[in-house]
């Protein structure tokens, strides 16, 4: 993989979360919820190899565990590898 595609699919991500986070309060604006819904959250933050994992309950705990291993294989797929 060369620079100019890593940094094509960068901006494609970015582009995407901001989409995303677009769409997620559109979506949270024009939706009824019922008064005392419990609202779950939960993420995961990646400074370099190291993944800070957080959330609301141990549901979203354990999703965000998940993404850091999948966000840690992309990574490593990605850097590490060589793709032929």
């Amino acid at each position: 993989m060369n620079t100019n595609t890593l940094i094509i699919v960068g901006i494609i991500f970015i582009i995407l979360g901001i989409f995303l986070i677009f769409a997620g309060s559109i979506i949270s604006i024009f939706s009824k919820t019922k008064e005392g819904a419990e609202v779950k959250t939960g993420g995961v933050i990646m400074i370099g190899p190291i993944p800070i994992i957080f959330g609301s309950d141990r549901g979203m705990a354990i999703i965000g565990f998940l993404m850091a291993i999948i966000l840690m294989i992309v990574a490593y797929i990605l850097f590490y590898r060589s793709i032929i």
